[in-house]
Order: structure tokens, then sequence, then C-alpha cells
């Protein structure tokens, strides 16, 4: 059987995709809610396709798939899949130099905004990231910000006789001469660091205040400019949010229907599921379904937690990231379970809580009837 005739007599289910050369090497992994469709894609309409891919599609020699019960449980897998193999052509997880950080120097005078793939993690900077981004993309999302307050000054010390040439085209404050310009750029970057750190929102409704009033006064060019810079805010946080997320160490239970009948239940701490199973919803005594989900939660998630205490890893963003955004989804069905709900003498908040939470489709219908 050839490749096409493989890709045509994929199921249209959930799974994992594995590509391979002649030689047998992996040399991509992908995942995708219907993987027939999916696949299909690559080898259908190629005028349309980035040169990229075309170069992929003309190395497939085999395929091979893992079918998965839900499209979350794919997004899980192939992440875990790159990690091992590392596939020539997955090279956003594939490359370590792919995670890019912030770093900022805390020390007064003219303090550069530093993008670095290996940060000097010392005491007079502050880091933020990993960022699962290229380099080039957090860098034009600082550039952005900086744009916007006019601190995009290129000089490399402040106090020259002359200003730079960013000071000529608007772009920057004059701190590069010293004096009040400096002294202006250093309160700025304090507020840089507080909204990277979650604890200073003023920079961010400052751009959306100069964006309304641009687009007030038809300055659409700088509306559009800010505008950009607050794209480039939410993307800074997002990322920091995920690792924030990590770092807290929740216990979350999730459940995905597989179909009417069957629900799939993960519990993950972290970034790492330490169950998954199914469960058959038809007919089921749901008070004994919530009894046998409890059990199970109190069993995993009392297990020692010195094990989740450590930095967060490069390998775990990205795991992270997929379990940050499906809890985002509003389809979602998550529980957050606090440690004190584990406590035998605290669960009546965890039963009530519980028990709202396992409210399953037929039981919906039946309120809405």
């Amino acid at each position: 059987m050839d490749i096409k005739e493989k890709v045509q007599s994929l199921p249209l289910t959930p799974g994992v995709y594995v590509m391979k050369d002649a030689h047998g090497s992996i040399i991509y992994i992908g995942k995708s809610k219907s993987l027939r469709k999916r696949v299909q894609s690559y080898f259908y309409n190629s005028q349309s396709h980035a040169p990229k891919i075309k170069r992929l599609v003309h190395h497939v020699k085999d395929l091979e798939i893992i079918q998965t019960d839900t499209e979350f449980e794919a997004f899980l897998l192939e992440c875990s899949l790159i990690h091992k193999y590392k596939p020539m052509y997955n090279r956003k997880m594939k490359n370590p130099m792919a995670y890019t950080y912030i770093a900022v120097p805390v020390s007064d005078g003219l303090r550069r905004v530093e993008i670095t793939n290996s940060p000097a993690f010392a005491k007079d900077r502050v880091v933020f990231g990993p960022y699962t981004a290229n380099r080039s993309t957090v860098d034009k999302a600082i550039q952005r910000i900086q744009e916007c307050f006019k601190i995009a000054c290129n000089q490399t010390s402040a106090g020259a006789a002359t200003p730079c040439l960013n000071y000529s085209l608007g772009l920057c404050l004059g701190m590069c001469l010293g004096g009040d310009g400096l002294h202006k750029y250093n309160e700025l970057m304090m507020q840089f660091i507080g909204l990277l750190e979650g604890s200073d929102t003023s920079l961010y409704e400052e751009m959306e205040q100069q964006m309304t009033a641009a687009s007030e006064r038809f300055d659409f060019e700088m509306a559009a400019k800010f505008r950009d810079g607050i794209k480039s805010v939410h993307f800074l946080l997002h990322k920091e949010k995920v690792i924030g997320f990590v770092e807290e160490n929740r216990n979350i239970a999730i459940y995905e229907y597989m179909n009417d009948e069957t629900i799939k239940l993960f519990l993950i701490k972290r970034s790492a599921v330490l169950f998954s199973g199914k469960f058959h919803v038809d007919g089921s005594d749901i008070k004994q379904l919530q009894e046998e989900i409890k059990e199970l939660i109190l069993a995993y998630f009392k297990l020692d937690q010195t094990a989740y205490t450590a930095e967060v890893g490069r390998d775990e963003i990205d795991e992270a990231q997929i379990i940050y955004s499906y809890l985002q989804d509003n389809a979602s069905h998550y529980l957050m379970i606090p440690d004190e709900w584990l406590d035998l003498e605290k669960q009546v908040e965890f039963n009530q809580e519980l028990a709202s939470w396992l409210r399953l489709r037929d039981q919906d219908e039946e309120e809405h009837e």
C-alpha cells in the first residue's frame, strides 16, 4: 500500500500521526481531531503549501498513527513524542534555541532590555521566560512596546554629547543624553518589569488610553501603533501566565466526552497527567460515579508533593501551554481541587463542587425540559 492509499484508509478520529522517510526515520509528528482530514491536507492542493511543507511531503515515504480517545489527549501525546524523538521538521520543539528569555538589569542607568536564548541568572537582572516563540518574535514584541513609550534608544550608554538616531525619529525620549530623559526612562523600565511580573498594569492602561485618544482624533497610524503594542503585551503576558500556572502546582481534574455514553477523566498535577480512564455515564448511578472519581482524586493528589517544587523546566512549557489553553476553552469541563479538599475533615465543599462539576448531558437536558 503506497502512502496516498494509506492516507485514504485513516480513521476520522483524534490521534497522532508519525511521518517517516525512506530510511524509516521519524521526520515529523503531528496531531489532529480527525486524522484522515488532517493528513490528507498535506498531499492535496499542494500548490498552496509553504516551501517547508512541500519539502516535508517530498520526503514522507511511510506513515503511522496512534489513535486517542480525545483531542486533548492527542495534543499531549504529540508533545511527548516530539520531545522523545526530536523530528527534524518539528523545529519549534526540537531546537533548544527556540526558547527565548527577556533579561532586564535592575541597576540605574541606560538599562538595555536583553533578548537571549541563554540568560545569565545574575542578581543584578530580572529574567522572564522561557518563551516558546523564537527570538525574533519576542524581540519584535519588545520593540513595539518600546516604540509606544519612546524608549527605543540605540545608544549603548547615557550622557552622550549628541542624541541617538531614534531621538530624531521620535522613538527616544532622550535618555541617551542623561538628565530628565534618563530619569523618565528608568521609571518606565520599572513599570515594564511590573507589567511582566503582573504587579503593575499602568503601562497597559496607558496604551489603551492612547489608542482610544488617537482614534478619536482620527490619527489612525498612531492608534495602530498602540494597538500593535497592546497585542505584544498580550503575547508576553500569556507566556508568563503559563509559567505561573505551572508553578502553582494545581490539582486539576478534567473530563471530556468521547460520545453520549462515555467520558474520559484526566487527573493532572503541574504539567503531568497522573491518571486517565474511561467512565460509562449512560444510565449510570451518578452518586456511584461521583464516589469513584472522588476516590481516584484522593489517591492521586495525595502523593508526595516534593516532586513538584522544582523550577519550571523548558520541556514542561509545551505541555503546560496545552493544558493552560485547554482550560481557557469555554467548552472544557475541569475542576481545580485545592489541597485542603484532600483533608477528610474538610470535604463538604469538595463533595458539593464535585457533584456540580459532574453535571452530565442528560441531566442538563432534563432540567431544561
